[in-house]
């Protein structure tokens, strides 16, 4: 069994701790949290499995870190802290531990990450002697190796295009949802995550990814944006009110050109409410879908719909993300340390987890 820390217990945190304790080759070592409340919590409460566990949460990183796990579930948010982020991966990896988060966009595409993100990991590499490996969903598995496998059933392919549309009430990052993404601001507002260069820099790494895959050379990498606002005041069950004349939807695109067309594209299609730029491509039930089209010959769709935590739907694609993650780990503890990416570290079948449902 292979000892495996769970670092935070947010929207990905519970998820985690549910994936190793469903993993028959791991065993939860630890879960570490940064709120006072939570500590002494059993780790089954915090991740939602209503049965305990026996692991109580503790906020003391460096005696679970002492402990020489093998592997850690960094699901600690690195949006608005990842100096943070990167500091706490390198420490324990230093450790001698695996890592797997989704955490680090820019490590997405390890081998083209900036030298002042990769260089400290791989001194941590040659140091402890552990692991990284980062992904997710979107980035991550949804514009990644779904799409890549999916090519293989083309004759002719002519442009890949990768869609997240989500009505991101259901999403449980308010701060994110609001401020990050800019809904219910006025339209005048430049949300942080819709800068110019920042969708480049969160999902370019995927269109690399899938270009090194496919054996082509990318021209550039380009940008569109549309945005939306509510022609009449919503109220929303998870996030309360959103204004009329405020952003209600946005709408960008990150292509791939090659040879001057557009040919590796990902979307993503955001609404606050539904009634917002109904022209727009909707998910089949309104709520939120991941969906890959091979335009070429065949033309093939794919939809993926997953959900969690009561049928909610980020919930679910939450806990894909973290399915591929933790799938990934007795794979990395066999393989040699290093810096690894979603094309390095393969999807595999859920081998023993069939049915199975833990004591």
């Amino acid at each position: 069994m292979i000892p495996t820390v769970v670092w935070g217990t947010g929207n990905v945190g519970r998820a985690a701790i549910r994936a190793v304790e469903a993993h028959p080759a791991l065993t939860l070592a630890a879960v570490l949290v940064h709120d006072p409340a939570k500590v002494g919590r059993d780790a089954g409460e915090l991740g939602g499995l209503g049965r305990t566990l026996g692991v109580a949460a503790t906020d003391d990183i460096a005696a679970a870190l002492a402990a020489r796990p093998r592997a850690v579930v960094y699901a600690a948010s690195g949006d608005i802290r990842p100096d943070d982020a990167l500091a706490d991966i390198g420490r324990a990896i230093r450790s001698g531990a695996v890592v797997v988060t989704p955490s680090l966009y820019p490590l997405y595409d390890q081998r083209n990450a900036p030298p002042e993100l990769r260089d400290p990991i791989l001194t941590a590499v040659a140091e402890g002697g552990g692991s990284l490996f980062v992904s997710g969903v979107d980035p991550g598995w949804g514009n990644d190796v779904l799409p890549l496998l999916i090519s293989g059933l083309g004759t002719e392919v002519d442009v890949i295009r990768c869609q997240e549309i989500f009505d991101y009430s259901t999403y449980e990052q308010e701060d994110s949802v609001r401020h990050l993404i800019g809904m219910g601001h006025p339209m005048d507002y430049q949300p942080l995550m819709l800068a110019e260069g920042v969708p480049t820099m969160v999902w370019g790494g995927q269109i690399r990814l899938m270009a090194r895959a496919l054996g082509v050379e990318l021209d550039e990498i380009r940008e569109t944006l549309d945005r939306r606002a509510l022609e009449t005041a919503v109220t929303t069950r998870t996030m309360g009110d959103f204004a009329a004349g405020t952003q209600g939807a946005v709408r960008f695109e990150v292509q791939g050109v090659v040879h001057g067309t557009p040919r590796i594209v990902i979307e993503h299609i955001t609404r606050i409410h539904a009634s917002c730029a109904p022209d727009w491509p909707t998910p089949p039930d309104g709520v939120g879908a991941h969906r890959v089209v091979i335009e070429g010959r065949p033309r093939i769709e794919v939809t993926v719909e997953a959900s969690d935590e009561g049928e909610n739907r980020s919930a679910g694609g939450n806990a894909t993300a973290v399915g591929r993650l933790v799938s990934a780990i007795d794979w990395l503890v066999d393989a040699q340390p290093g810096l690894y990416d979603a094309l390095d570290v393969p999807l595999r079948p859920a081998v023993g987890r069939l049915g199975r449902r833990p004591a």
